[in-house]
């Protein structure tokens, strides 16, 4: 047999003599599906994460960064008119929208959470609320002196107190999920290369006799690598749809339960899935070339 021939053998179709250099049983053939398999699974989570928390970032910061809160505390007989006072400035300033007065009703819902329903809010010293739509190159800080020089106990709210720990918070959990990611994939190369080592150390006979008819280190370890490789394209494949399967059977955006509602894929995001069987099949073709050509320098 010359070295063409014993290449195309390891190269061949399943079954060839490729194919049986690597143990088609065994743990390491159970090791690698379901390493690959688990790890795609938990990609898939990893993946929601990082983007539902972006979509997160990206609508707190808008939400809060389109309005801002005119809040008119003042003595009950002159509210009315120092709130109505305030409405006139701020239809008359540049860069806004129409601004709204918040009724009682409104004002009583917000405040629901921290006083409970029955909560005689008519009773309370309660200050007149005033939503304000703004644009982009709004002048907030002009605003706000010319409201504190017109209308006495008027104060104006851009909701940078609250903002800036929101967006900081989803930004965070944006960046775990993708240093998930990152851990994820370096695990998965680290159980497929032990893999890879266990079933060339299982091996090392055969190893010996290929070398002896004039086999190549590159050959063999081309056997190896396309045979882990490929169990790695298949066990991410299950754990893959698995996973999708399970974000798929999670509450959508319009159920009730507040952040975790938003933990899914939407529209044209449920193809990015579909690229981790890809990745795994790189991850495990570079693992097992690896480990490989590293074990076989070894063996000598």
């Amino acid at each position: 047999m010359n070295i063409g021939s014993l290449w195309q053998g390891l190269m061949g179709d399943k079954g060839g003599a490729g194919d049986r250099i690597v143990p088609p049983t065994g743990f390491t053939a159970q090791l690698t599906l379901f390493s690959a398999g688990a790890m795609a699974f938990l990609a898939v989570f990893a993946l929601a994460l990082a983007l539902a928390t972006g979509r997160l970032a990206d609508r707190w910061s808008s939400e809060l960064a389109g309005s801002v809160t005119v809040r008119v505390s003042a003595p009950a007989a002159d509210q009315d008119a120092l709130a109505q006072a305030a409405m006139t400035i701020l239809q008359t300033t540049p860069g806004t929208g129409t601004p709204r007065l918040l009724p009682p009703e409104d004002v009583a819902t917000l405040l629901e959470p921290w006083f409970g329903p029955d909560m005689p809010v008519d009773a309370l010293p309660v200050p007149a609320l005033i939503d304000l739509p703004v644009d982009a190159g709004f002048d907030t800080e002009g605003l706000r002196l010319r409201l504190e020089a017109e209308v006495p106990g008027a104060v104006l709210d851009d909701h940078t107190e609250w903002r800036r720990p929101l967006v900081t918070a989803a930004n965070r959990l944006r960046m775990l999920g993708i240093v998930s990611l990152l851990l994820i994939g370096a695990a998965s190369a680290a159980m497929i290369t032990l893999a890879a080592k266990a079933a060339l150390a299982a091996n090392v006979q055969v190893i010996r006799v290929l070398r002896l008819i004039g086999a190549r280190d590159l050959t063999i370890a081309t056997a190896f690598v396309r045979r882990f490789t490929r169990r790695a394209a298949m066990g991410s494949a299950v754990g893959t749809l698995a996973g999708m399967a399970g974000i798929a059977i999670l509450p959508d955006t319009s159920a009730a339960g507040g952040f975790m509602t938003g933990l899914g894929f939407q529209g044209w995001d449920w193809l990015l899935p579909l690229t981790i069987p890809l990745i795994a099949a790189v991850v495990g073709f570079a693992a097992t070339r690896w480990a490989a050509l590293n074990m076989l320098e070894a063996v000598r």
